[in-house]
């Protein structure tokens, strides 16, 4: 696994920790501590910021997971990857090959020590009902 691999395995562990310690310990390990992240809906900076946006992600939709979808395509510091956020199988919200009801992509950068210094996120497909975290 590359660099950049690396990065956005332990970013998506970080987006799906579901016990708030679990979260906080995958956010430490994912982003450098002045990391941030920045999508239409949120604006977050410092491990604080980016767990309670985490949190209130998890919030909105309990038990989705997010899914790295695609390659990691990276040069020198920075890396871009697409993503969905899927129901749980079996549940209502799964429906039968329907698309996932958030999808996106991030442009990430990395910090020298290979956690992420900045994050920045685009929505492809997001619920009508979705608020800013």
């Amino acid at each position: 696994m590359n660099r950049y691999e690396s990065a956005v395995a332990r970013y998506f562990e970080a987006w799906n920790a579901e016990a708030p310690e679990q979260q906080e310990k995958s956010v430490a390990a994912a982003w450098a501590l002045d990391g941030s992240y920045t999508d239409p809906l949120a604006d977050a900076r410092g491990h604080e910021e980016l767990a309670a946006v985490i949190a209130a992600v998890r919030e909105q939709f309990p038990g989705f997971t997010f899914v790295h979808t695609g390659a990691v395509d990276g040069h020198h510091d920075t890396a871009r990857f697409t993503w969905e956020l899927r129901a749980p199988r079996g549940s209502s919200d799964a429906g039968d090959g329907e698309a996932a009801p958030v999808a996106g992509s991030d442009v990430i950068t990395l910090a020298g020590d290979g956690r992420i210094r900045s994050v920045l996120g685009f929505l492809d497909r997001v619920p009508g009902g979705a608020s800013p975290a």
